[in-house]
């Protein structure tokens, strides 16, 4: 059950890549698993994988989505891949989080929701900060797998990255509190989750939780 009148979600995956070399093993199956648990969600949600997770298949699947979410509808986006400083990298080139920011920064929605699996992907705040007036914008956050300097680990033993994982599982029901899902109970039990299973590695992961702090006690759903 979702508290806003439609939450509508882009859920994307790069596991094949153009360039065979950069291919990953459980990216388009975090995905595919968020899809699910979503639809359980009643979310409206659109999945994009491997050679259709495209630059342009996501920006223009973004900017629909932007179009026709109402003022109390939310809007969540969702990328497993590969990452670079700036930019997550869909199936065929970089897309910059300063793009993925313009573009939703559009939205009538109040409150969006941005969850990001990918190396380096605390940079968005970094990169950002001349498109999008952190101080005053009060409807976007961004959730993502780790800090701008990091990797974001998958595991073929869990399944799934890390993160994905930890998202995975707080939605499924670890990180309700009183039957409530927010924003901040999930960020909560994905960073506990992800640092323990990372803390072995020689640089452990951290998930960030970027944006106002206004949104932290948001309910995204009821379970």
């Amino acid at each position: 059950m979702t508290l806003a009148q439609t939450t509508y979600a882009l859920i994307a995956g790069v596991s094949a890549y153009q360039n065979s070399e950069m291919n990953l093993g459980n990216t388009t199956k975090d995905a595919k698993d968020l899809k699910r648990v979503l639809d359980q969600l009643g979310v409206k949600s659109a999945l994009l994988t491997s050679k259709y997770a495209n630059y342009d298949n996501i920006a223009s699947k973004l900017e629909k989505i932007v179009s026709v979410a109402k003022s109390d509808d939310k809007i969540m986006f969702f990328f497993s891949g590969h990452g670079a400083p700036g930019n997550f990298c869909t199936y065929d080139k970089l897309f910059p989080y300063s793009k993925l920011v313009d573009i939703l920064s559009k939205a009538k929605a109040k409150e969006i929701y941005c969850f990001v699996d990918a190396c380096h992907s605390g940079s968005v705040h970094e990169t950002t900060t001349g498109n999008y007036d952190w101080a005053n914008n009060r409807n976007m956050i961004f959730c993502m797998g780790c800090k701008p300097n990091e990797f974001s680990y998958e595991s073929g033993w869990v399944g799934n990255g890390f993160f994905s994982k930890a998202l995975l599982k707080g939605l499924r029901g670890k990180a309700s509190r009183d039957g409530k899902i927010t924003l901040r109970s999930l960020f909560d039990y994905i960073y506990k989750d992800v640092t323990a299973h990372t803390h072995q590695y020689e640089q452990p992961q951290h998930p960030m939780l970027i944006g106002p702090s206004t949104m932290h006690q948001k309910v995204l759903f009821v379970r």
